[in-house]
């Protein structure tokens, strides 16, 4: 009984008594906690799941909206650049002449 006799005393002087109690009932409820906890907790994990990819989705969408309201904004300011340069060239022609 030495093989468990100092594993026993090694838990029993870091965790002290509670804590080595609490590890055996741990050990012996854990063939019965864990299927129970797995058959509550993969619904739960699906939907958590289920409301990432819903989320992951939903910022996807609202990206390629900004994505396309920069794009147009970015347009505009360069058709303005465009513009005032045309209106530019005329004047520095007509100075030179």
């Amino acid at each position: 009984m030495k093989l468990f006799e100092e594993p026993l005393a090694l838990l029993e002087e870091t965790t002290g008594p509670v804590g080595l109690v609490v590890g055996i009932g741990a050990l012996l409820l854990a063939p019965v906690v864990i299927p129970l906890a797995a058959g509550v907790g993969k619904p739960l994990v699906k939907g958590v799941i289920k409301g990432g990819i819903t989320l992951a989705e939903k910022t996807k969408g609202m990206l390629a909206e900004v994505g396309e309201s920069v794009e147009d904004i970015v347009a505009e300011a360069k058709a303005e650049m465009a513009e005032s340069q045309m209106q530019q060239i005329p004047t520095n022609s007509q100075s030179q002449a």
